[in-house]
């Protein structure tokens, strides 16, 4: 689950035995990344919610973590649509990564894996490698101390990376506290990497990482080629714990005072070096050095701590397991997270697809963080009050509705507030969301395929978004579009200061024309009907007049604008254009 969280739907995370959040790549740390459209093959595109032949942008951050209580957030979202999995939380070897692998402990992850500097280097900058990661030890023996120090070692495991090559660099890692070891280039070599450091140009000599099949003829390797390797490794582990006094790997765990300082007369400069830090042990003989518990979960729950989702699945897989669909309301307020998100990873395992409108959820209150997240096709959910940030997260199908309360004070004013909070739609690769109100920050980054239409948005909507159709009908904030590759994007341009609020770098804004009606349209007709936004009524009484007021946003590099509304006008609602009130 990485920052541009390409192709994690509902049915990803379902069935996964483990899900790790990567918050960086250690051989370049806070970068992102960037697939070139030559290496996006159809199979990529499919599996990435994406378009052959597009660029694809991974953001530096992870646009719904900005603080440790984010970083918890997305772990209960897991670990709510797949309770059997272990989460896992990938951080970089740097100055305090201690303290947040102790806050990545106590937003109740499984592991915590520290990756080095020089792990994972074949498309990275050679500039980031020498200059913004560092040593994996480093990092290593920092987190030892963190988490024994704060009595926490014993609630999760510690992993490594970052370019282990040899039996030695095994023992050392887990002699400053580490108990599971990752390997990538050396393998790698083993099955016949040359490391050509070309990764990124899609011309790898030997066939490895290329997709041009006259090259991927050239790859020769073998599993047999890896399991040796890894067998002389384990063999030469086995000699240097018998040396040690060791039967296991398990009884030198954070054991660093079984290392020692080695001089190097030869190079004065090597004196200059303090190692006080990686050669000191954590905490005392009575201090836990290694993970003793098989699970780190929340306290409080389980079946015998009833949650709303848990009321959620009981109810409706009664309904749906005797064929029936099923419709319900319920309260919900501000505790209540993840609303959705274990109910749509429950019925994804027991029934795989569910038929459109199987199953309607109506809600009343304010709905806590990531209502929606995850929830797939066949669900419909109503909220009527006010949702917090990541509504939608990773929408993988379902219908989301909100709207105010019918005598709240703001209704007249809606696109100045807002209802529902930062990051919503992040990630999102299907379904639809209505809001008659106004969206935070970060409004349907990485969206792969969604459909939406809210009332205004904060800075940096659409970012990065591949896929899917976006209406704002209010003012947008600054750095609209902003890395924004493939989809379609419709904005009321009121005021005239959406250019000045818009990232052209990669888009371009056009006129909105005739061909358009047959995807803006039935978005407005859909979101009067669902929302009873008046903002939308008044558009349509008004339209084709009103047409004239919007401005169509396209990505420079993405197929032409006739094909574009072609693909949004499939993604659009398929009800009857009518403007009759619902009931």
């Amino acid at each position: 689950v990485a920052s541009a969280r390409f192709g994690v739907t509902a049915q990803y995370l379902a069935r996964a035995e483990q899900l790790e959040i990567k918050m960086a790549q250690g051989s370049k740390p806070g970068e992102g990344g960037q697939l070139p459209g030559a290496k996006v093959t159809e199979l990529i595109a499919t599996l990435r919610r994406g378009q052959p032949g597009m660029t694809m942008i991974s953001p530096p951050p992870h646009h719904d973590i900005y603080s440790i209580e984010d970083l918890a957030q997305l772990i209960a979202d897991l670990r709510a649509i797949n309770p059997k999995a272990r989460i896992g939380v990938k951080l970089v070897a740097e100055a305090g990564v201690g303290r947040i692998a102790a806050g990545v402990a106590k937003a109740f992850a499984d592991y915590v894996l520290i990756a080095g500097h020089s792990g994972g280097t074949g498309a990275s900058p050679l500039s980031s490698i020498k200059h913004a990661g560092s040593p994996w030890e480093l990092g290593l023996a920092e987190t030892q101390l963190a988490l024994v120090e704060n009595g926490l070692r014993r609630r999760i495991e510690v992993r490594v990376d970052g370019g282990l090559r040899t039996a030695r660099d095994v023992v050392i890692a887990a002699c400053l506290g580490a108990e599971a070891y990752g390997f990538g280039t050396a393998p790698l070599v083993a099955a016949g990497c040359a490391m050509a450091r070309q990764c990124h140009l899609n011309t790898c000599p030997t066939g490895v990482a290329t997709q041009r099949e006259d090259l991927r003829k050239k790859y020769k390797g073998t599993p047999e080629q890896v399991m040796a390797y890894f067998l002389h490794v384990a063999e030469d582990v086995r000699e240097i714990l018998a040396s040690l006094g060791a039967r296991t790997v398990d009884e030198i765990v954070g054991r660093a005072d079984l290392l020692s300082r080695v001089e190097r007369p030869e190079t004065p400069r090597s004196r200059l070096l303090d190692l006080s830090l990686l050669l000191q042990r954590a905490g005392d003989e009575a201090s836990p050095r290694r993970r003793m518990q098989s699970r780190n979960d929340r306290p409080r729950t389980g079946p015998q701590f009833p949650s709303l989702d848990s009321e959620l699945v009981s109810a409706v897989s009664v309904s749906l397991g005797t064929g029936r669909a099923y419709s319900g309301t319920f309260e919900v307020r501000n505790h209540n997270l993840s609303v959705g998100t274990h109910l749509s990873g429950e019925l994804v395992r027991t029934f795989g697809t569910l038929p459109p409108g199987a199953v309607r959820l109506k809600f009343r209150g304010a709905a806590g963080q990531s209502f929606g997240a995850f929830a797939i096709r066949g669900l419909t959910l109503e909220l009527e009050g006010e949702a917090n940030d990541g509504v939608g997260k990773g929408l993988s199908g379902a219908e989301i509705v909100i709207r105010p309360y019918p005598r709240a004070g703001y209704i007249a004013r809606s696109r100045e507030q807002a209802l529902l909070g930062n990051a919503a739609l992040y990630g999102a690769t299907d379904g639809r969301l209505f809001a008659a109100g106004r969206a935070g920050d970060r409004f349907a980054v990485r969206n792969s395929g969604a459909v939406a239409v809210v009332e205004g948005v904060g800075a940096h909507g659409c970012e990065y978004m591949t896929g899917g159709t976006v209406v704002v009908l209010g003012k947008t904030g600054a750095n609209f579009g902003a890395g924004m590759t493939n989809g379609l994007a419709f904005v009321l341009d009121e005021d005239g200061l959406f250019a000045s609020r818009c990232n052209t770098e990669l888009v371009s804004l056009e006129e909105v024309t005739p061909a358009d009606d047959a995807t803006l349209v039935p978005l407005l007709v859909a979101h009067a009907e669902r929302t009873r936004s008046t903002i939308a009524q008044t558009i349509l009484s008004g339209w084709p007049g009103a047409r004239s007021a919007f401005r169509r946003v396209t990505p420079k590099a993405a197929p032409a604008a006739a094909t574009l509304t072609e693909a949004a006008a499939k993604n659009a609602p398929d009800d009857k254009p009518t403007l009759a009130r619902p009931a």
